[in-house]
């Protein structure tokens, strides 16, 4: 693990070890706006525009599949007026960025909890992962309403449930079983997770799936994530030994 703020040019990146999959807690978007005698909300505006360049920059690394982490089961414990305005900004940004994703190759998928987000917000949802599902040049996941301790829980009341239903055996309860009841079910695992904001932890995230990924924590805030964070990220990985609980050869 690691914390970086301003990272160094890094040395020309290995086209051949480029993370395959990247996901990001987007942190820091209230201190960002406070630092600055901002509303908190002027700071989740401003990490759109961070959002865009992460995009872009995966696309150009090669990165096939970038996960954000946009709003989490515990959000809903900030104040009703935040909670509404990132309710509204996800349907705004949908409505608004469609095509262009469309355009560019991207498709969208969202996972969470959506039974609590409004039904004019599930539509436009589904509108445009259906709109985005022939994109091959990134896929990007947005983990909206969603925990890694809720989603293992639903995972495991899936494989219960095919228990009782006697389409399933006990003994063929499996990590893999498992995994193919999660959100991200035929994808690999990040290989990469990055944390933005200054903060060291996962918050409730991919907890399943990180179990080995390389984690990087950045001091910079979200609204300020840009290229140059990301490759000095991807430096970083590629500078490290990927072991898996194996030993390094001689």
């Amino acid at each position: 693990m690691a914390s970086r703020n301003s990272p160094p040019s890094p040395a020309p990146l290995d086209p051949l070890r480029v993370p395959s999959h990247v996901a990001i807690i987007m942190d820091g978007n209230g201190r960002w706006a406070s630092s600055r005698g901002l509303p908190r909300f002027a700071g989740h505006r401003a990490g759109v525009g961070a959002i865009r360049r992460a995009i872009a920059s995966c696309r150009d690394l090669g990165i096939r599949i970038l996960t954000l982490y946009a709003f989490s089961t515990e959000n809903w414990r900030r104040s009703t007026d935040e909670v509404g305005m990132l309710m509204g900004l996800l349907h705004e940004r949908l409505v608004a960025e469609a095509e262009e994703l469309q355009r560019s190759g991207i498709r969208v998928r969202i996972f969470g909890d959506l039974g609590a987000i409004a039904p004019e917000t599930r539509a436009q949802i589904e509108r445009v992962e259906s709109m985005t599902v022939e994109g091959h040049a990134l896929l990007l996941n947005i983990a909206f309403n969603y925990g890694g301790r809720d989603e293992i829980a639903r995972a495991a009341r899936t494989l219960a449930a095919r228990v009782r239903d006697g389409q399933f055996e006990v003994e063929q309860i499996s990590e893999p079983a498992l995994a193919e009841c999660l959100y991200t079910a035929g994808l690999p695992d990040p290989d990469l997770l990055i944390r933005t904001g200054g903060e060291q932890r996962l918050s409730n995230f991919l907890l399943w799936q990180a179990a080995y990924a390389e984690l990087l924590f950045l001091d910079v805030y979200w609204p300020d994530f840009d290229r140059h964070h990301l490759v000095a990220a991807v430096d970083e990985y590629q500078r490290r030994q990927r072991r898996f609980g194996g030993a390094t050869s001689a």
